[in-house]
């Protein structure tokens, strides 16, 4: 991890206050589908990174991009925001002036917490938090979308109409950055980077017992798709100029440019 992303997430625990993801370490009489309740929106900064692959070089990456392509007096939105760090991040980068960003997350825990937190960042740029399903958000005036590990939590019915609204919301030379669990056609690399990926979380001080519970909770409410069917959905959208920016085993982030 660069030096940058260590002072990110240095000012990020420290803000936030990170508690130990240890939510799965017991077996669990019933296995419910997963839900983004208090519980896990008190662990969530510690279990993404512990979790997810290369997700604090997306984080400081986000903002390098807001920094490059916000343009003044626009909208940026962040869709599924969590506990805000892709917010942040874009914050602490902006140089354009008159901007504002729109944080979304139709979890009230997740939500709560990024507003108990938010006045303590002290940020220059002006942030409004809703609690709303990001279907129902208007796009409007905007020069950049992060769709930060969301989509894949929608229906697949829904992510086409929703990057479609995305597309006529933003202005010329906007931006949407898509983050997202990948799926592989090929089933030798698909294997090879789910093991690494379980791996990487064993590394991490997760169990055999605690990966396990989390990918039955996950089953029924996280499907994945291909780096090949994204930049389908992206191009139908409207998107000419796709590519995937970031990989990091079965994770990764792509760039479109309207």
């Amino acid at each position: 991890m660069s030096n940058c992303n260590n002072t990110l997430y240095s000012i990020l625990n420290s803000k936030i206050g990170v508690k130990r993801d240890t939510l799965f370490s017991t077996p669990l009489n019933r296995l419910y589908d997963w839900t983004f309740d208090e519980h896990i929106a008190e662990v969530f900064h510690d279990m993404l990174q512990r979790s997810v692959p290369g997700y604090s070089n997306i984080i400081s990456m986000i903002g390098m991009l807001a920094e490059r392509f916000v343009q003044p007096n626009t909208k940026v939105y962040d869709l599924g925001c969590s506990l805000g760090a892709a917010t942040f991040s874009i914050c602490r980068k902006i140089r354009a002036e008159g901007c504002q960003v729109v944080a979304v997350d139709n979890s009230p825990a997740m939500v709560q917490r990024f507003r108990r937190h938010l006045h303590s960042f002290r940020l220059h740029i002006p942030v409004e938090i809703i609690e709303a399903c990001i279907q129902n958000i208007s796009i409007e005036n905007a020069s950049m979308v992060v769709l930060n590990f969301t989509l894949q939590f929608l229906t697949p019915i829904d992510r086409q109409s929703l990057l479609n609204k995305i597309y006529q919301g933003l202005l010329p030379r906007g931006i949407i950055v898509l983050s997202e669990k990948l799926h592989f056609e090929d089933n030798t690399i698909g294997e090879l980077f789910f093991n690494m990926h379980d791996d990487f979380k064993r590394l991490n001080g997760y169990t055999d017992l605690e990966i396990t519970q989390k990918r039955k909770m996950l089953k029924n409410v996280m499907f994945t798709d291909s780096i090949d069917t994204h930049k389908i959905r992206l191009n139908n959208a409207g998107f000419k100029h796709v590519e995937i920016w970031f990989q990091y085993f079965n994770f990764g982030s792509l760039l479109a440019v309207k």
